[in-house]
């Protein structure tokens, strides 16, 4: 059925459980194997990304690694693992990465 069909209060509810999937899924990556390097990669400043080259598909490619990392987090996914699919977002993730202590040691 299409949201279009759906009462006010479906929607409500359907718009409330999906909030809460979210929040349960966000808080599984942040309890997971990668949560420090998770929170070093989110810390970082919009500057931190510009110096790296100051391109705006490098906030897009910035994103795609903090999803990445996350995912890995929460799903407790291997190191090399971790590592290939860093290495499959292109040279701009994996100097991103590298600033990240965690990620830097697993890129070697």
């Amino acid at each position: 059925m299409s949201n279009s069909r759906l009462s006010r209060d479906q929607r409500r509810r359907l718009f409330r459980q999906r909030v809460r999937r979210a929040l349960d899924y966000a808080d599984q990556s942040f309890r997971g194997k990668y949560r420090e390097e998770m929170d070093a990669l989110m810390g970082m400043s919009r500057e931190e990304i510009d110096a790296i080259t100051p391109e705006v598909t490098d906030l897009r490619v910035y994103d795609a690694l903090v999803t990445v990392v996350k995912e890995a987090s929460r799903v407790n996914l291997s190191q090399a693992d971790l590592r290939a699919r860093i290495e499959e977002l292109g040279e701009v993730a994996v100097s991103i990465a590298r600033r990240v202590p965690g990620l830097a040691g697993l890129l070697g």
